[in-house]
């Protein structure tokens, strides 16, 4: 059987990719230190808590299994965060990622998946961008993310570590049964933000900047459902097992919608009043961002299912609905 390390696999993609390979038949162990995880969204696989930049856990666990591949999803992912501290990211992202990097080439497990961004782009030079975009990042969340898709490029040469690294765009919504889904406490994603507003567990939404140069000022950015992009893994990475080669590919939808789109989008969906505040822009926020995802489609032959906003947002809505249930029991 066919065993994968997931780190951050008590995440909100994680969790997501987690359960995929578990009903394909993989044998997954996650590794999470719960910091932004959770224990009961880990649900039919092992769960080892600690954390990915531990070089002796590593070891042991490495020691322990023989692991075919590791999906990595454990970084910080805040771009405004970032920017206000840029050693935590540097830290996490990239010295924590060389140190399980070192430990898969010392136990020979020579396949990854890397969540990687589309903020390695920066503000595009056109869109919808292609892998082949230069590479700008305007923030360290973008700069960590890049950086280690550099570094796989050089571990491949030198170690033979191949690697699959997928810029996502923006991931959304969750589980169409409600099982899981977006957690981050506090939500700094606009839909959870803009449903959070509409169940009432949030007086008003933040738009932050209204003028930007887009069709109504405000930015605009390309959302994939979360399902769609844990099938996009699972392609990947049985591509890797079958032909072992180094790649990148964009994960998005291809259609880019505006923050007043999506809150549009969220009256109409759950028939609520959306109070919106304008405020300032935030550092780091390129003003469009909208992926071209052909590559994707026919090396992987990946299909999204999921691709209206519409749908998107009401599979984040039924979550939503159940988590304010839970909160209130």
């Amino acid at each position: 059987m066919v065993r994968i390390l997931v780190t951050g696999g008590a995440g909100y993609i994680g969790s997501q990719m987690t359960d995929l390979l578990v009903r394909r038949g993989y044998k997954v162990s996650v590794l999470d230190n719960l910091s932004t995880g959770f224990r009961d969204a880990v649900l039919d696989a092992e769960l080892i808590v600690g954390d990915f930049g531990d070089q002796n856990l590593l070891s042991d666990i490495f020691e322990k299994y023989k692991f075919d591949a590791v999906m990595h999803f454990a970084a910080s992912i805040e771009v405004e965060e970032s920017v206000r501290e840029p050693t935590k990211y540097y830290q996490n992202n990239v010295a924590n990622s060389l140190t399980l990097l070192d430990a898969m080439v010392a136990h020979k497990v020579n396949n990854l998946i890397f969540s990687s961004s589309a903020a390695v782009y920066g503000e595009p030079e056109y869109v919808p961008l292609k892998e082949s975009n230069s590479k700008k990042p305007i923030n360290p969340y973008g700069r960590s993310k890049m950086v280690i898709e550099e570094v796989l490029s050089d571990y491949d040469k030198a170690y033979g570590l191949k690697s699959v690294s997928l810029r996502y765009f923006n991931a959304a919504g969750a589980d169409p049964n409600a099982r899981l889904g977006p957690r981050h406490e506090p939500a700094s994603h606009l839909i959870p933000l803009v449903l959070q507003t509409a169940s009432g567990r949030r007086n008003a939404i933040n738009i932050f900047g209204t003028d930007y140069p887009t069709s109504d000022g405000t930015c605009i950015r390309d959302y994939i459902h979360v399902v769609d992009l844990c099938t996009a893994h699972l392609l990947a990475l049985e591509r890797l097992f079958n032909d072992g080669k180094t790649d990148v590919y964009n994960l998005g939808n291809g259609n880019g919608f505006s923050v007043l789109d999506v809150i549009e989008t969220a009256k109409k969906v759950t028939g609520r009043f959306i109070k919106i505040v304008k405020c300032v822009r935030r550092l780091g926020d390129p003003a469009v961002l909208v992926a071209n995802a052909s590559k994707a489609q026919q090396t992987l032959e990946w299909k999204p299912q999921f691709s209206r906003l519409e749908t998107i947002v009401e599979h984040a809505w039924q979550w939503e609905q159940q988590t304010k249930s839970h909160q209130k029991t």
